[in-house]
């Protein structure tokens, strides 16, 4: 990757000296770059702009925030929903500060986006998480508004998923849809579809969900040469891994 310092300072350093000036212009460049985390032309924009470049856990919360925003009205189900995430994680209370300041960050809808989101599409667990958080804080206040709907299409798009995939995210969170998929579904069904007990621990069900969710990911079949048919069976068996894990994180209370 060529960050914008070095970038810059080779330039500079080869229109005052030529390739010895670019050589050692690079250098300081990239030192500059590394002191200040930039990343892309993006980042050095909002440095110059006085925005701090976001971290990826921040990341996550300016979008939540975004989205809560999005239709003009922030309710206490996106509040109450942002802290959920927090709670999931894990945070630190120094962590959650970065994240409340995220959260109100993203509402005001300043920050780019794009080259955020395309540097997480290398991390595809990643991506979908957060994805899968888009669409929990999109149902938090009970419905999904179309300018909603095409903000997580368009992050979607940007972290290498296609419209139909993010659509199929949506329907695990979709209350109607949601227990409508859940009826019959029973909790020694769910310890099962992981290959879990009830005594397992948390740390090693998690596990298990990621492993089964690796080997059965609609992009990892798709790269196989698999079928049309093949990759929706597996949108569906990533699906049901989502449920099954959902509901044994609620029964465990983890």
């Amino acid at each position: 990757m060529l960050w914008p310092g070095t970038l810059i300072g080779a330039g500079a350093g080869f229109a005052i000296a030529s390739i010895p000036g670019a050589m050692l212009g690079a250098l300081l460049g990239q030192a500059l770059d590394r002191h200040l985390n930039l990343q892309s032309w993006g980042h050095l924009r909002e440095k110059l702009g006085g925005r701090p470049v976001l971290r990826n856990d921040e990341l996550l919360f300016v979008l939540l925030g975004r989205l809560a925003k999005s239709d003009g009205l922030v309710v206490d189900g996106h509040i109450q929903q942002a802290r959920q995430e927090m709670r999931s994680l894990e945070m630190s209370e120094s962590a959650q500060r970065r994240a409340i300041a995220a959260f109100n960050r993203g509402k005001s809808g300043n920050d780019r986006l794009r080259g955020y989101l395309r540097r997480l599409s290398a991390q595809p667990h990643a991506a979908e998480g957060v994805l899968r958080a888009c669409w929990r804080m999109v149902w938090a206040d009970g419905r999904a508004g179309t300018r909603e709907r095409e903000l997580i299409a368009q992050w979607g798009k940007w972290l290498g998923w296609s419209r139909h995939q993010v659509r199929a995210l949506a329907a695990d969170y979709e209350p109607q849809k949601r227990s409508l998929a859940n009826k019959g579904a029973t909790y020694q069904d769910a310890l099962r579809l992981l290959g879990v007990s009830a005594t397992t621990e948390p740390a090693q069900i998690k596990r298990a969900y990621r492993r089964l969710l690796s080997r059965h990911h609609p992009d990892k079949v798709a790269g196989n040469g698999a079928t049309e048919l093949q990759v929706r069976e597996a949108t569906e068996k990533t699906r049901e891994l989502h449920g099954a894990y959902t509901l044994i994180r609620q029964r465990r209370d983890f």
